[in-house]
């Protein structure tokens, strides 16, 4: 007697599902909670009262500024290039800000702002795309020319910022400054550019692997200047806001408080890889949080900056090595 044969089914296994705590965007803000948790308990074990309504403004402002770098600097990033031209035009643009204040009307003066960010932003990408200098070398001279300009043109602050413009920088609605829905305004508009338009697709697809994009048919050199572009405008919103709260234009506005550096910080610790391709502004926020509370804790204890600059580095460092390790770890 024969029997036909019954080949055994072999159920296929679902792909394993990503944990969403895998996500750096997810995990840099558990750490931004976990940070303010234990700076918390540690000045409280001082005897200092960390989350005081004045303390908690300070680090919402204390996010804005270095927030819309940060944002700016996502989209560079994410194409694969940097700019570390933003500090000196920070300063450049408060002082263009305070002084066309002084003779002229706000408006003229936030135009002057964002169209003198446009063009430096805008340049730079020329240089990039169209003379192929490396992104580094390109906005690190861009900063030599602004930082000539302003010390040839001015030896301390100057301009004046009018008091119904200072509101931007001083208002709040109960503990959330006016100056936060700027940011969120503003990364909510290149959240939605890099998630959810092509251009947003192209930063991807350039930043991932440029070749294969160009041969996809992705126009590379225009998606990198329209990045560049991008970011210095963002920069120029974070001079505006800077000369609202100073009331002047300073040539130290931008490179004492080192947002060229701190702004590509906050974007590793999101989860942005400096190699460009992945990432993005939701991580991005939550490692200026994480910036802004560290500062915030090592001010209420007095820290010694030196010790200071050496655990924000550690973070930095332990955070890019915990993105690497889970980036090289293949599911079973």
């Amino acid at each position: 007697m024969t029997g036909t044969a019954v080949a055994p089914t072999v159920a296929k296994s679902a792909p394993p599902r990503r944990s969403r705590l895998a996500d750096p965007a997810v995990g840099v803000w558990l750490a931004a909670a976990a940070v303010t948790a234990a700076g918390w308990i540690v000045v409280a074990a001082r005897g200092g009262d960390f989350l005081t309504l004045a303390n908690v403004v300070g680090i919402f402002q204390n996010c804005v500024a270095l927030g819309l770098v940060a944002v700016g600097q996502t989209a560079v990033i994410l194409t694969g290039s940097l700019d570390l031209s933003v500090a000196y035009l920070i300063s450049l643009g408060t002082l263009v800000a305070a002084t066309t204040m002084e003779d002229g009307s706000v408006v003229t003066a936030v135009l002057a702002v964002l169209a003198l960010s446009a063009a430096v932003g805008l340049g730079n990408g020329l240089v990039v795309t169209g003379l192929k200098v490396n992104a580094f070398i390109a906005t690190l001279g861009t900063a030599f020319i602004l930082r000539g300009w302003i010390e040839d043109n001015y030896t301390g602050p100057a301009g004046k910022v009018p008091a119904s413009f200072q509101h931007l920088g001083y208002d709040r609605m109960g503990p959330v400054p006016v100056s936060l829905s700027l940011l969120a305004a503003v990364a909510a508009a290149l959240w939605f550019v890099t998630r959810r338009t092509r251009f947003g697709h192209h930063l991807y697809a350039t930043g991932g692997d440029e070749h294969a994009a160009r041969l996809s048919g992705v126009r590379t050199r225009r998606t990198v200047l329209g990045a560049h572009v991008l970011c210095s405008l963002c920069v120029g919103a974070a001079a505006l806001f800077l000369a609202a709260r100073l009331g002047a234009g300073a040539p130290w506005a931008g490179t004492e408080a080192r947002y060229d550096l701190e702004s590509i910080a906050a974007v590793v610790l999101g989860g942005t890889a400096l190699a460009g391709g992945r990432g993005g502004v939701a991580g991005t926020l939550g490692g200026v949080l994480v910036l802004a509370v560290l500062d915030s804790v090592f001010n209420q204890l007095g820290v010694d900056p030196f010790f200071k600059n050496v655990v924000r580095g550690v973070v930095i460092i332990a955070a890019v090595a915990l993105y690497a390790r889970r980036g090289t770890r293949r599911p079973a």
